[in-house]
């Protein structure tokens, strides 16, 4: 067992000490936890919950779940909690999909199906398929309960349960450890967020001295704030570890109430608190004790926001982490083209960045992301937006703070995010912020074809 005090971590957290000099690695470096640590990962069952339908960024998830929503130049989201799971050490995994799941089923059998070794390491698509009599899943609780019998097969100690739509980098091991430490039933792990953030759209926990969860209200339109810090309340990211026989009985539980959303925090959570043991785990740098870098791009303002922070001179998540890789799906493509030099032509970027299979023809790139294939003809300019797959820029565009989805074609002369009332006359959404967003079926491009 590792020995630590959870309470004194606790109080050490939510009051941090003055900073002092953080010892190099090969000092603190304990064999005995390490091993204990991964004893814990290689008993754990991941689950990723990979079904959610993210209506908020509207037309971008029209024909693709969130968690298939391309970031970073070349990724999906969902390779985000995958690529934890695999750095962790947790190599039994399974993708729960649901809604219009084709793209992301077709990414994680063609990006991870290197971990398919029978029962010892895999990674396996969890569609929806009427396991438990006859309805999708209903909500988060019961896309866990309606794969119980494959959960069994595995005989996990813990089962970790993840959000399958967020962007972060986070070693799953240090929660896994608390949580055995605390001698917890369960364990959310939370993030410090300002209030008009969490309000309507995280569930919010209140804790003691301890860290335990004495309260939970999932999605509230006032959060409670963190004593001491108005401004501030604590939130779930919606990862979970559960003890497997206690997972078990909760969702049986849970499918028997008839008036359960079936979901975790609606349901689970604030009917547990109170007689089991529910602890909060803060989700922390490890060397620095400030807030992690976590990012839930639930909104077109704030996907457009965490792919633009990545083109900054040193952003808060790195890319280039060659210790902790995110792993994906990718083609294999040439190197980015940049081409011609002209006084009035001269293909170039600057503060951004270009994926492979691009060419730039004789056009300026400012402060972007161009995802994989993409072809911006000659005499144009692109600033402060994110490009997806396949977009063809023609000749004498300005696209400013946009996001231009896969597949379209912009034809030559195209002016984009200058002028938002006439962007809205010409079918395209634009957010209060400014950010327009195009896609194929808004100019008359019939990319995915319907009766």
């Amino acid at each position: 067992m590792v020995e630590r005090s959870w309470m004194l971590e606790w109080s050490r957290i939510m009051n941090p000490p003055p900073p002092i000099p953080v010892q190099p690695r090969a000092e603190i470096f304990d064999p005995a936890e390490a091993r204990f640590v991964s004893r814990l990962t290689r008993q754990t069952l991941a689950l990723v919950l990979a079904g959610g339908q993210g209506s908020r960024l509207h037309e971008l998830t029209r024909w693709r779940a969130k968690p298939a929503l391309y970031f970073g130049g070349k990724f999906r989201i969902i390779d985000f909690p995958l690529s934890n799971c695999i750095n962790s050490g947790i190599r039994r995994i399974g993708v729960l999909t649901q809604y219009k799941a084709h793209s992301l089923i077709r990414h994680v059998v063609h990006g991870w199906s290197r971990l398919s070794l029978g029962n010892k390491e895999f990674v396996e698509v969890l569609p929806a398929s009427q396991r438990v009599g006859g309805e999708w899943y209903r909500g988060t609780a019961d896309a866990v309960y309606q794969n119980l019998d494959i959960i069994r097969t595995h005989q996990p100690r813990l089962v970790l349960i993840l959000a399958g739509d967020h962007v972060y980098k986070m070693d799953y091991g240090p929660l896994l450890a608390a949580h055995v430490d605390t001698k917890a039933d369960m364990t959310v792990c939370c993030i410090e967020v300002p209030l008009e953030e969490a309000a309507g759209q995280l569930g919010v926990m209140t804790v003691d001295t301890e860290g335990r969860v004495i309260a939970f209200n999932e999605k509230p339109d006032n959060p409670e704030p963190i004593p001491g810090q108005d401004k501030l309340c604590l939130a779930s990211m919606g990862n979970y570890v559960f003890n497997t026989g206690f997972l078990y009985e909760q969702v049986i539980r849970d499918s028997d109430d008839p008036r359960s959303q079936h979901d975790f925090g609606h349901n689970i959570i604030p009917a547990i608190i109170n007689n089991y043991r529910v602890f909060a785990y803060p989700f922390r740098d490890t060397a620095t004790e400030v807030q992690a870098y976590w990012r839930d791009v639930g909104t077109l303002d704030a996907f457009w926001e965490a792919n633009m922070e990545l083109v900054s001179v040193s952003p808060q998540l790195d890319l280039y982490d060659k210790v902790w890789p995110v792993l994906t799906n990718q083609e294999q493509n040439p190197g980015a083209k940049f081409v011609f030099d002209d006084d009035d032509r001269r293909g170039q970027a600057l503060d951004s960045m270009v994926s492979g299979g691009c060419i730039i023809s004789g056009s300026k790139i400012e402060r972007s992301l161009l995802f994989s294939n993409c072809l911006v003809h000659s005499y144009g300019v692109i600033t402060d937006s994110v490009v997806l797959p396949d977009v063809e820029v023609g000749r004498h565009c300005r696209i400013r703070k946009a996001i231009i989805d896969r597949g379209t074609f912009i034809e030559d002369g195209t002016v984009i995010g200058e002028d938002p009332e006439e962007d809205r006359k010409r079918g395209f959404r634009v957010t209060p912020s400014g950010i327009v967003l195009v896609t194929p079926e808004m100019l008359g491009q019939k990319l995915h074809f319907t009766r």
